[in-house]
């Protein structure tokens, strides 16, 4: 049975970010082989991911073609900032700026930034982002899904309703600026 997956700011090709973002990685070659590698360690061939943008970063299109087709599983792109014409250009089944679709009967918002409201956001719609590399906390619908933030694999929507599951009470316990009930949380 396939799965689905959801990460973002792989940024292969791109060595300043392993000093930027403290990644554990000593050189830009040594970084996307290990990017690689934890990818396809969770995500199978017949598996769909959600790369919620910056892919690679100032990456000859010949060895970004290379990463991309090395990478299991059929990929969707939403773009982000350092997604330039080579990187869309890319086999991707869909390029989007923002999607909404569900998963497993849930509502979601696939953006590269984080949002701070969205269509459905007080009735259990989740926000999924990237751009931050784990900087600003998880509100209790909303989630990064950076490889920052998630041990630098993609991450099933099972492991974010945990995440999510553990925001702090007083988080949960705000009403809408409308004065309205508070939202529901997500549903595990």
């Amino acid at each position: 049975m396939s799965k689905t997956w959801f990460t973002a700011d792989t940024h292969f090709g791109h060595a300043n970010i392993i000093r930027f973002c403290n990644r554990p990685w000593q050189s830009v070659e040594e970084h996307d082989r290990g990017l690689i590698e934890l990818w396809n360690s969770v995500v199978a061939p017949g598996d769909t991911v959600f790369h919620l943008g910056d892919f690679a970063y100032k990456m000859h299109p010949r060895e970004m073609l290379k990463v991309f087709g090395s990478l299991h599983g059929t990929k969707h792109l939403i773009r982000g900032n350092h997604d330039n014409s080579a990187t869309e250009a890319l086999p991707w089944a869909s390029v989007s700026e923002r999607l909404v679709t569900s998963v497993s009967n849930q509502r979601l918002v696939l953006d590269h930034y984080p949002l701070r409201s969205w269509n459905g956001s007080n009735r259990g719609t989740i926000s999924l982002f990237g751009h931050v590399h784990n900087r600003i906390e998880n509100y209790f619908n909303s989630c990064d899904v950076g490889v920052d933030a998630w041990d630098y694999m993609p991450v099933d929507l099972a492991s974010i309703l945990r995440r999510l599951a553990e925001v702090p009470a007083a988080q949960n316990d705000a009403s809408d600026e409308l004065g309205n009930d508070p939202p529901p949380g997500p549903t595990l």
